[in-house]
């Protein structure tokens, strides 16, 4: 299992842990939501702290055989957040149950915050009060699991987004709207790509903004504490706190203000800040017109105002903000209503204005169920007050609305490679052709490594595994161990009163089995020799990428080279469902049909269950990892197919780099669908009837499952009412 399947699973089993043991109170998500927050900072923290403390404890200076104590400063400077005795997870997890932990986890607060002045007035404390001394252990306990301690990076950082994640799609706070979904706060910080400098958030949230803007800056090897500053607005008191909770678990701090930022401008940012990112509330229309009608950060004026004296839509109030914000060579990168690119009325001219600027430098259509509380469709803005000459009167409109992956059935999001691949298209937009050509390499060279891995990897805790190999002995021993079985079946009589005909000796049910025994024998056989023939193929790909240079050309080629090694492991994976779909065949032939002295004689049923249960879970290993291969192909041809020579150009339903002139003629819209097309109809290959029907399976577990939730609401409302 790799690191970050390894996290996930870890994840999931963590916030169902927590979120069981709710669901078995009498605590609304909304209670619940801060102090399980706060117990997840403390863990991180605590994590943090360890791993700290471990680099920084050898190299202290010690002076007459004594070494010098760990101070608050130490662990400042690599980001961790220095913790008292009392403030760690380790102390408040052996509480025994004799002792007030809520007490313990108040006072433990209070230590950080008495020695983070950024944090006071921020943790969560009296909210512990209303929770059980039982329910307290058990949270401890969940959130302290041996195997964190094994894994590495930030992965409470990772714990607490999900966490943010799942709180969300409950609404538990503010209904749901503190939390920007990752893939797109990502991508907006990809996109802008921030290098140093101010980034302000004007309706920060919980700060996802700046957490993904750290990560940039750190993926280029630098330290986001020293290149970048941090401003935020946020109008809710708890989701400040979580915000400024999202950064002290990152490693991070900012500066972010209690603000209505329609009419207050605590950082006086105005033409200073160098990168201005945002998820705005949309379409508001509740502005009061004569408040912000003479407001600087308005350069193109008031969108329209109703009969009430209230900005009709305050999308573009937000626009003209973000616009307004930027420096001289600032950029700025949001999300909007996808009504607002082409709006009408009073928005139209604001609109046409900004477009006339020349700043509005790309526009990313995203379709709906991105977000955890509402349905719509968005877009993804992106302004450049400092563009290169070439692109003054362009603006480049990709749709990405063809570009998801269903999470649930409510969820949707990029996967990491698909963000990549609009990612790409951006690079190739600003000439930055290398950094296409690497991920172009880094994907063929993924499908020689994940071919390799079907025979043998190991993760980063040094578990090994051989997906293919074991899946063909799992597969030997199954076929071992219904040997006494097949025997009996296929050497039986059945005597004339059982009602069966004979035939040469053998029942009919001896017939099927002998047929299937015949077809699985021949089909394993095969498998054998195509396992053998794509191990060669994997050897081969993996030389071929080594040699391969990062041109495009010798890239271009490679993707073609290895297109019969992606088209082999879909092959290899139909065939791996085949061979155990046969042996599950002879199982429901056999078992229950022999005699009871054969039984007595051969392996037990559990035997053949226990063999069948191995050989399913190596099946599932081994079809995942072929999976990959092809998965990794298909990105590179996904990329190759589009964009052959490495740089940019329209592409039917995806791309168009559009002049400002057809903008003016489209009544300066800026939605990408109406001037990219549609894309041609693509017949989908790989389209999997089974896996189809598992996907309506668990859709049907998630009915079933909400259905129960609400059930058990309804009935507890009743019961306090009385009825």
């Amino acid at each position: 299992m790799s690191q970050l399947e390894h996290i996930e699973a870890i994840e999931k089993r963590l916030w169902s842990a927590a979120d069981n043991l709710r669901a078995n109170s009498n605590y609304a998500s909304n209670e619940y939501f801060m102090p399980v927050m706060g117990l997840v900072f403390l863990r991180h923290a605590y994590s943090r702290y360890l791993a700290v403390k471990e680099r920084i404890e050898p190299n202290l200076p010690s002076r007459g055989g004594k070494t010098r104590a760990l101070t608050k400063e130490d662990f400042s400077q690599q980001g961790a957040i220095f913790l008292q005795p009392k403030a760690q997870f380790d102390y408040l997890v052996s509480l025994p149950d004799s002792e007030d932990r809520a007490r313990a986890i108040i006072e433990a607060m209070d230590s950080i915050e008495a020695d983070y002045e950024n944090l006071r007035g921020t943790l969560p404390k009296g909210e512990y009060q209303m929770l059980e001394n039982p329910v307290l252990g058990h949270l401890l306990r969940t959130l302290n699991p041996e195997e964190l301690k094994k894994v590495s990076g930030d992965v409470f950082g990772r714990i607490y987004e999900y966490f943010l994640t799942q709180f969300a799609g409950q609404g538990a706070h503010d209904g749901g709207e503190f939390f920007t979904p990752v893939s797109l706060v990502s991508l907006i910080a990809h996109v802008l790509d921030p290098e140093r400098g101010t980034v302000l958030d004007p309706a920060c949230g919980s700060g996802g903004m700046f957490v993904q803007s750290a990560r940039i800056v750190e993926e280029h090897g630098d330290s986001p504490t020293e290149k970048l500053t941090f401003r935020g607005l946020e109008k809710n008191a708890t989701t400040i706190r979580l915000a400024k909770m999202n950064l002290a678990v990152h490693g991070l701090e900012g500066d972010i203000q209690k603000a209505i930022t329609y009419y207050e401008d605590p950082h006086e940012l105005l033409g200073k800040a160098d990168y201005v990112m945002a998820n705005p509330p949309f379409n508001v229309d509740e502005i009061d017109a004569d408040k912000v009608k003479s407001d600087p950060r308005l350069p193109f004026g008031l969108p329209g105002v109703n009969k009430s004296n209230k900005v009709s839509n305050g999308n573009y109030v937000w626009i003209s903000y973000f616009y307004s914000y930027l420096s001289e060579q600032g950029k700025a990168g949001f999300v909007m209503s996808s009504q607002a690119s082409s709006a009408g009325g009073g928005e139209a001219k604001v609109r046409q204005k900004l477009v006339e600027s020349g700043d509005v430098d790309a526009m990313i259509a995203i379709r709906s169920n991105f977000f955890y509380t509402r349905t719509v469709p968005c877009e993804l803005w992106f302004l450049n007050r400092n563009k290169p000459k070439a692109h003054q009167e362009k603006v480049l409109m990709i749709d990405a609305r063809n570009v998801y992956r269903k999470v649930t059935r409510k969820i949707y999001d990029f996967s990491p490679e698909q963000q990549q691949n609009l990612q790409a298209i951006a690079w190739l937009y600003r000439g930055e052709t290398e950094r296409y050509l690497q991920l172009l390499s880094q994907y063929l060279g993924n499908v020689a490594d994940e071919a390799q891995a079907c025979f043998e990897w190991e993760d980063e805790a040094g578990q090994t595994a051989q997906p293919l190999p074991e899946y063909a002995e799992a597969m030997k021993a199954l076929r071992k161990t219904l040997a006494p079985f097949l025997n009996s079946q296929l050497t039986v009589t059945p005597l004339p009163h059982a009602g069966r005909a004979k035939r040469g000796g053998r029942s009919r049910s001896g017939e099927r089995v002998a047929e299937v025994l015949k077809e699985l024998e021949k089909e394993a056989a095969l498998f054998d020799q195509d396992i053998e023939q794509f191990r060669k193929r994997a050897q081969q790909a993996a030389k071929q990428w080594q040699a391969a240079p990062d041109s495009n050309a010798a890239l271009l080629k490679l993707t073609q080279e290895l297109e019969p090694l992606a088209e082999a492991s879909r092959d290899l994976i139909k065939q791996t469902d085949l061979i155990y779909k046969l042996a599950t065949r002879l199982i429901d032939e056999i078992v229950g049909r022999v005699s009871d002295s054969v039984t007595r004689q051969s392996s037990s049923t559990r035997d053949i269950t226990r063999a069948r249960k191995a050989a399913d879970e190596a099946r599932q290993l081994a079809v995942e990892q072929l999976k990959q291969v092809r998965y990794f192909w298909k990105q590179a041809h996904w990329l190759t197919e589009r964009f052959p020579e490495a740089k940019l150009r329209d592409v039917a339903g995806l791309v168009k780099l559009v002049d400002i002139k057809e903008i003016a003629a489209n009544d300066w819209s800026l939605t990408p669908g109406r001037y990219v097309g549609v894309a041609p109809e693509e017949v989908d290959e790989n389209f999997d009837f089974e896996e189809t029907l598992r996907e309506i399976h668990v859709e049907l577990e998630d009915l079933n499952a909400e259905a129960v939730i609400l059930a058990a609401t309804i009935k507890r409302n009743f019961e306090e009412l009385g009825i």
